[in-house]
């Protein structure tokens, strides 16, 4: 099997000192070559699709998310399992269910799906946005336009306590969510103005869901901040680099939550103009 670096260089789609650039990079981080590559804006994500199933020899699948499904395909996926690992159906014949999935090192979610479904699970590759998308139009209700609200995501009560009163106090209103996977959820359904997550959290951590919000072509826009303990310089660049607007270190201080929140909802618009 050709390595997925290799296959990316023979196709003129990234150069051998990125590819150089990029290994060391992974090898620090410890993440896949391809997200890696990703972050680092060298390569698109149907180009990473379009080498990954050359790499696997599996099939891939565009322009899905609007054909018509029979609810009984939809079925056999809850709209939490498509969500957290990112799987769509595409087709059940027999004894056989395609789907569409972004990872195919992810092993443990086909077996999982496997056994769900009682099915043999046939994968298809896809990017992130198109599944997003047909999770979005298939099994939630997303809005159309931008609610006029602030989506907070924190695991605890207290913090997210003193944020919402904050918020509140100042005229705005406000969504609640424990975790990223409901956050997404709530965001493709709600589009709120913006968002600000905790770092750390369970099922979907900080990075995934700006991962997820920017892959989705309806709330692709909406500025994220970080909120984290983790408040060095290094940690902040890191943040602002990955693709956060803002930082807002813990413990929380209401005024500062104001001030950053005013601060990036002024930036959004004059960069909307």
């Amino acid at each position: 099997m050709k390595h997925l670096g290799d296959i990316l260089v023979e196709a003129d789609i990234i150069s051998n000192k990125t590819l150089e650039r990029a290994l060391a990079r992974q090898k620090s981080e410890k993440k896949r070559l391809g997200a890696v590559l990703e972050e680092m804006g060298v390569i698109t994500e149907e180009e990473l699709v379009d080498a990954l199933s050359t790499q696997f020899n599996f099939k891939s699948i565009k322009n899905f998310a609007t054909r018509t499904y029979p609810q009984d395909l939809l079925n056999f996926l809850t709209p939490d399992l498509a969500m957290e690992k990112l799987v769509f159906p595409l087709k059940q014949k027999d004894a056989m269910l395609a789907v569409a999935i972004t990872d195919p090192f992810d092993l443990e979610m086909l077996e999982l799906l496997g056994r769900t479904t009682g099915l043999q699970v046939v994968p298809v590759l896809a990017t992130r946005k198109e599944i997003l998308e047909a999770i979005s139009i298939h099994y939630l209700k997303s809005s159309l336009a931008h609610t006029d609200a602030i989506l907070v995501v924190e695991s605890s009560i207290p913090t997210a306590t003193i944020i919402q009163m904050a918020l509140v106090k100042e005229g705005y209103k406000v969504l609640l969510a424990v975790d990223g996977l409901e956050a997404l959820k709530v965001a493709i359904a709600e589009r709120p103005r913006l968002i600000i997550t905790d770092a750390i959290m369970p099922r979907m951590d900080g990075f995934g869901l700006l991962r997820a919000i920017k892959a989705h072509p309806m709330t692709a826009g909406t500025p994220v901040i970080m909120l984290t303990s983790k408040a060095s310089t290094e940690d902040e660049q890191k943040a602002l680099e990955f693709g956060f607007s803002d930082f807002i270190p813990k413990p929380v201080q209401p005024l500062r939550v104001v001030s950053r929140v005013k601060h990036t909802l002024d930036m959004a618009k004059k960069y909307r103009r």
